[in-house]
């Protein structure tokens, strides 16, 4: 496997996570740095430095809607996704779904692999 293909295989986990949190509700940054770890038992840990780029980046491709609130004293950028958002989640899911089939495929020694492959 090459060096491209190896990075693109890790690079899409914090995007996915940060688009199926937003199809929730909308969020601030910090907010979904908080949830990540939460709802991934702490396993996973995002900084802000890794996700404000994302969202930033989703903002600029369109997939994002972005608002400003003042809150507690505090001027926050909400996110939440718009209709290209939803379907760029759809995208990436199907896409790990394939390569989470294939992945226990291989660890399990069953047919999941192949079933990935189709």
């Amino acid at each position: 496997m090459s060096q491209r293909k190896e990075l693109s295989f890790t690079n899409g986990v914090p995007e996915l996570m940060v688009l199926r949190l937003l199809a929730e509700r909308e969020m601030y940054g910090y907010e979904l740095v908080s949830e990540i770890r939460r709802s991934s038992a702490e396993v996973i840990e995002f900084g802000e430095g890794c996700i404000y780029p994302i969202l930033h980046s989703l903002e600029k491709k369109g997939l994002l809607l972005s608002h400003r609130l003042e809150k507690d004293g505090r001027s926050r950028v909400y996110y939440r996704l718009n209709a290209g958002g939803r379907s760029r989640l759809r995208e990436v899911t199907a896409h790990w779904q394939r390569l989470s089939q294939a992945i226990n495929g291989v660890l399990g020694g069953s047919d999941a692999g192949a079933a990935a492959r189709s």
